[in-house]
């Protein structure tokens, strides 16, 4: 067996407060009076893991792969730029083992959210629950996150492949 590890971070910053707003991390849709600015939907974890996943396959980085400038990411949701960056993944003959992923902000919680967060990835990333990590963290009022400023994600991304005979 070959290995390659990865890892990614994403941050993004939070928008002025708005009447029924809702943040989409980890796939899963979580209300929050303040949206995260972003071309995409501005999935702070799973930008994180894509980063770890190209990271892992030398392939630079989400930016190089789905530009900002270009309008087709306007809004896009961001497990089909995961899927996009499973396909490279596969293409290459590498698969997951694992991903380990850590959410950091002082609001909102998190917590409640994280295990519908591994529902929603484990499909994408075509491996078993067990294979998905997903934490979160405050900064204890520390730095932008604990200043309620925006929300970080920092992921790591082991990939497999099997060796020629």
């Amino acid at each position: 067996m070959q290995f390659r590890i990865g890892n990614g971070y994403d941050v993004h910053r939070f928008g002025e407060p708005a009447v029924a707003t809702a943040l989409t991390i980890g796939g899963v849709s979580i209300p929050y009076e303040r949206p995260l600015l972003a071309h995409s939907d501005g999935d702070v974890l799973v930008h994180a893991l894509c980063d770890a996943v190209l990271g892992a396959l030398a392939l630079g980085d989400i930016g190089h792969h789905f530009p900002d400038s270009d309008t087709r990411y306007r809004g896009i949701s961001s497990l089909q730029l995961l899927q996009h960056v499973m396909a490279l993944a596969a293409e290459r003959g590498w698969s997951l083992t694992n991903v380990d992923m850590t959410l950091v902000a002082q609001a909102p919680r998190f917590a409640p959210h994280i295990q519908s967060m591994r529902e929603t990835l484990a499909p994408v990333l075509e491996v078993d629950i067990g294979q998905v990590s997903v934490k979160a963290t405050t900064t204890e009022g520390l730095g932008f996150a604990g200043r309620k400023e925006g929300v970080a994600c920092y992921a790591v991304a082991l990939l497999q492949r099997e060796s020629a005979a």
